[in-house]
């Protein structure tokens, strides 16, 4: 693998992509791009401002007719040459996810960017199935049918964790249903999202149905989800954000799309295989160095079990290789931010001093790591069912494992936060995994697995982790307008139901 991307020779015409060509932003003011295993600055550029949002909106309203004008099958073949263009610039794309995010070679060649692949086409040929209600005289004197129509404009706001593919999350079953978009991803991870619009302008795709904006939450980001122009937000990140873009986006009636915050439970039973389970923690714990809103972070372990698991989980943990996300030896990369390190930092730190038992990591490492976000991957026993560390989104590499005796209490428990975007249960018994399936309440539930998504299948959550779905045809109910058309059938000027407003049978 190359590692000779240049950011500032690719993006040398600036931050910005609006109606179909690169632009700086005109805010006046720069953002750094850090490379989170280095702390070094690997692209400059100027933020988007209030105006530069306003241009985007109006070149995606300006592209609106034409697009959703275009039939299902012209669209599909747009992003089939879309998909292709993506994936002769794969290498590259993995590169920029590595670069922006401090993620291993091995997660963004292996997960992230063959998962974008497959997203693009699957919604190419989901272009072509929008799906209704059969045509039909369902009250005898009248044909009814369903009408399944694009939106407008979309507004966007994508989280820095997985830029490329909550690009194609976001920006996918929009277009693909006839809107146009403008998306604003996190300020310090613009790169992939960038590439992301230049490979549809070059397959084709039209002037202003994809824009991207970089700029800052507070001025480009509420500035798009109050925009009068925008009639659909959608919006991943943090519940506390989720619930200021639910109230900006009031104010214009808009419709609104969450995917929010998770503290996904992994129950484990006494008849599970308790390596797959301890395994399995592992990888779902450290997946993206915890920094998914799905991770495994809350382990219940039926006591039989549990020793054993703290044991085997601790020692898998210990095998971790951190190290330069580049080496493709290389198993977990830095958090995204030295912030995002000491914010981790901070919850392991209250757990211990609340009486926790930090079982292995709970510590950033020295050496050649210490000027990189690293933190060691971290097991915590001994805390508390109502402690920070169990009820909170930590978003990084650390689990916690708590004890239960009954299958009523493990569901109890991991019930027990108010989050409800993933969750999994470990166990050979059919019956015990049916009742997870019922009774976990979690937009994507598990059995003896915890991390894979695919495209035909829905991503979205339960109760503080949001409502509305990405991936899937599912996500068409988010990026369209249902219209139900009646043609009366009888010619008959005056119709039976009339009697109620005027005159007699």
């Amino acid at each position: 693998m190359r590692n000779d991307f240049r950011p500032a020779e690719r993006f040398a015409k600036g931050g910005q992509f609006i109606d179909g060509s690169p632009r700086p932003g005109t805010s006046g003011r720069f953002h750094d791009v850090v490379d989170p295993a280095t702390g070094r600055t690997v692209h400059r550029y100027e933020l988007a401002s209030a105006a530069d949002v306003d241009d985007a909106v109006a070149a995606a309203r300006a592209a609106f007719p034409g697009w959703s004008g275009a039939t299902p099958a012209a669209r599909s073949e747009a992003m089939h040459r879309f998909a292709a263009v993506l994936a002769g610039q794969a290498e590259d794309l993995a590169l920029a996810e590595s670069l922006q995010c401090g993620k291993p070679l091995k997660l963004t060649t292996e997960f992230d960017v063959p998962g974008t692949l497959d997203n693009v086409s699957f919604f190419a040929g989901a272009a072509r199935h929008l799906e209704g209600k059969a045509a039909a005289e369902y009250d005898g004197d009248h044909t009814s049918y369903v009408r399944r129509e694009a939106l407008g404009v979309i507004g966007s706001v994508a989280p820095w964790n997985y830029p490329l593919q909550m690009a194609a999350w976001k920006i996918l079953p929009a277009i693909a249903a006839g809107n146009t978009i403008v998306l604003k991803p996190a300020e310090n991870t613009p790169l992939t999202s960038l590439m992301f619009a230049e490979a549809a302008a070059e397959a084709g795709i039209p002037a202003g149905v994809v824009n991207i904006v970089n700029g800052t939450g507070a001025e480009a980001g509420e500035h798009l989800v109050g925009h009068p122009d925008v009639v659909m937000t959608s919006f991943t990140g943090s519940t506390p954000v989720g619930r200021r873009v639910a109230e900006v986006a009031a104010a214009t009636g808009k419709r609104l799309h969450l995917e929010l915050g998770g503290k996904a439970p992994f129950v484990v039973f006494d008849d599970a295989d308790l390596e797959a389970a301890a395994h399995g923690a592992v990888a779902a714990s450290l997946i993206n160095t915890g920094q998914d809103c799905t991770a495994a972070t809350r382990a219940y372990v039926q006591r039989p079990l549990y020793d054993a698991f703290v044991r085997e989980v601790a020692a898998l943990m210990e095998t971790v290789r951190l190290g330069d996300p580049l080496d493709p030896a290389t198993d977990l990369g830095p958090l995204i931010s030295r912030a995002q390190r000491d914010r981790v930092a901070g919850f392991v730190d209250r757990a211990r001093a609340a009486g926790a038992t930090v079982v292995t990591g709970g510590a950033a490492p020295g050496g050649p790591l210490a000027d990189g976000a690293y933190y060691l991957p971290t097991l915590i026993a001994d805390a508390a069912q109502d402690s920070e560390i169990v009820q909170a989104e930590i978003f990084g590499p650390v689990l916690t494992v708590l004890p239960f005796d009954t299958d009523d209490e493990a569901f109890a428990l991991a019930g027990d936060t108010p989050y409800g975007l993933a969750a999994s249960a470990w166990t050979r018994d059919v019956y015990r995994a049916g009742r997870a399936t019922r009774e976990l309440a979690a937009g994507c539930v598990w059995i003896n697995d915890h991390i894979p998504i695919i495209s035909e299948m829905p991503h979205g959550g339960y109760r503080a982790s949001g409502y509305g779905k990405d991936m899937s045809a599912y996500s068409f109910e988010e990026y369209t307008q249902v219209k139900h058309v009646m043609y009366d059938n009888t010619a008959v000027a005056r119709k039976d139901w009339h009697r109620t407003v005027f005159g007699d049978r």
